[in-house]
């Protein structure tokens, strides 16, 4: 009786041992990637300005007749660590893929909108032409952030004559998709 109740009390020990590590085998996993560069700047960018997605409201095609604007829409290039050292400035560059109707601005990319085109500008909303820098913006060690600010504007078309008038395109209601690639150079 005493063995058939150690026996018992050892078999228990066993199970639960077992449970336990039936409990601690693979449970899911998986795997975290990491990944950046270092670049040779007095700033580093924010992970999170590398690549942002600047989402516009919900915009009328009768805004966009007549080569009208959108409303601004503010975005920023956030730096972090900065040690500036003599460097008091910065200019970013923007490029992609131009408009056929204004070269000097973004094409859609994809997406069913057309006859309109991206305008990307200092913050009070003067253009910058894509591949020109941008007025130098002050910076500060530590953080700091490089404003712009992005627009639509209805396309114009080349007039079909010379000395023509140009003409409006027809704004086609749908969603858009452009990207601009950016690069910094420091004063």
């Amino acid at each position: 009786m005493k063995f058939s109740k150690m026996a018992a009390a050892v078999a228990a020990v066993i199970l639960s041992g077992t449970s336990v590590l039936a409990m601690a085998a693979d449970q899911g996993g998986g795997k975290v990637n990491f990944k950046g560069n270092i670049n040779d700047s007095p700033c580093s960018i924010s992970s999170g300005s590398l690549e942002q997605v600047v989402e516009f409201d919900s915009i009328s095609n009768s805004a966009l007749k007549n080569g009208g604007k959108s409303a601004l829409k503010p975005f920023s290039i956030k730096l972090n660590g900065c040690d500036l050292g003599s460097l008091k400035s910065a200019t970013v560059t923007f490029t992609g893929a131009p408009s056929a109707a204004n070269p000097d601005l973004l094409g859609f990319q994809s997406g069913t909108a057309k006859g309109a085109s991206l305008a990307i500008a200092d913050r009070n909303g003067t253009l910058i032409k894509l591949g020109s820098s941008s007025d130098p913006q002050n910076l500060s060690d530590g953080e700091s952030a490089l404003n712009f600010t992005a627009y639509l504007q209805g396309d114009m078309l080349a007039p079909e004559t010379e000395g023509g008038e140009a003409k409006p395109a027809t704004v086609v209601a749908g969603t858009f998709d452009t990207v601009a690639n950016f690069t910094l150079a420091y004063q």
